[in-house]
């Protein structure tokens, strides 16, 4: 039974930072319900040589220490993304740091990489990887806020952990940490990208054993700088770009008092913007590398927008906060029966079918 739509009254009355604490309690006790119905088989996609049940993930940021993998994996999503994890603790900017703006299901955030480090972070990922537990896993990786050469940082999280996640996202484009955005320029991102894929490599000799590697970019990004982007991706061979992070625009329409907050805006009022953008870069990949969508996503026609855009894959994360856990379930079920009503016989059929 989904007991969110009684519990969400209450929300108002629980800080943001506090209702997200929570429900990681919540989650760890088992107290809530798991969903074991099977997928649609429509829904099952193939990315990285990796077999997914379906595309529907959760984002970085709401598992940031891996405590929770397995409760969150069994609520229905096809991949869990944990993180994002700095090589050493820090706690991040001043509360409060967290503002729902329920007028406008969005939610601002400024955390600023608040991690306990490496440390706990790959002792819960060894500890599911020697148990053998099933379920894809991203580690999602970043950089301490006082850390002058960010590649050092880079490299320590993907030689951490790269022999136990199933992928590794290299987060280059949080608002939140001072200077972060500037790794996206070219040849920033060029030297930083290239030192995490050589640390990879160099961890694992084995190509075939090999996480794909995937760089996580802003959805404010101009053309010029997409253009940028894809060709520093595809020159070094990244695996994957997450389109995108928490946006620092805000739109005309946010209706909510804490609209002015400074952070990062995630939610519904980023999904055209976060949508368009990850058209525009499929535009430039035209399917040489996979794409994930992510931002504002919280229905099934939201899930199929993006995959028409381009997106392999989709992430939600900031409508949990509006819908409860019972909204995975509910976007898978209406994108299949979407997918079905066009045709299409798998997911991977309709991916960037509106630039055919």
């Amino acid at each position: 039974m989904d007991l969110y739509p009684l519990l969400r009254p209450l929300l108002p009355l629980i800080s943001p930072e506090r209702a997200h604490g929570l429900s990681i309690r919540a989650l760890k006790k088992g107290l809530v319900p798991a969903d074991r119905r099977p997928d649609s088989p429509i829904l099952a996609t193939r990315v990285w040589n990796i077999d997914f049940p379906n595309p529907i993930g959760l984002a970085a940021g709401f598992d940031k220490d891996a405590e929770i993998i397995d409760p969150l994996l069994s609520l229905g999503f096809g991949f869990v993304e944990v993180g994002s994890v700095t090589p050493r603790p820090q706690p991040g900017n001043p509360k409060p740091r967290l503002f729902r703006l329920d007028e406008d299901q969005g939610v601002i955030n400024r955390f600023g990489f608040n991690s306990e480090g490496l440390a706990p972070f790959i002792y819960h990922l060894g500890r599911r990887r020697a148990a053998g537990l099933p379920g894809i896993v991203g580690a999602n990786v970043g950089k301490n806020k006082e850390t002058e050469d960010a590649s050092e940082d880079y490299v320590a999280g993907v030689s951490a952990t790269c022999r136990l996640a199933d992928y590794i996202v290299c987060n280059i484009s949080s608002p939140n940490t001072p200077g972060l955005r500037l790794l996206q320029a070219r040849a920033e991102m060029s030297a930083l990208i290239g030192h995490a894929l050589s640390a990879r490599n160099e961890s694992i000799p084995e190509v075939a054993a090999r996480p794909p590697l995937l760089v996580k970019v802003a959805p404010d990004l101009d053309d010029a700088a997409l253009e940028a982007v894809a060709e520093v991706a595809l020159e070094l061979g990244v695996d994957g770009i997450i389109m995108g992070n928490t946006t620092l625009s805000r739109p005309a329409s946010l209706r909510s008092r804490d609209k002015g907050e400074t952070g990062g805006l995630s939610g519904k009022p980023l999904f055209a913007l976060s949508t368009e953008r990850l058209g525009a870069l499929y535009r430039i990949v035209r399917g040489r590398i996979p794409l994930v969508g992510v931002g504002g996503v919280s229905s099934g026609a939201d899930a199929y927008a993006k995959i028409r855009a381009g997106a392999d894959l989709v992430q939600i994360y900031s409508a949990l906060v509006f819908h409860g856990p019972g909204l995975v379930p509910r976007i898978k079920a209406d994108l299949a029966a979407r997918l079905k009503a066009d045709g299409f016989s798998h997911v991977a059929e309709a991916v960037g079918a509106d630039f055919r």
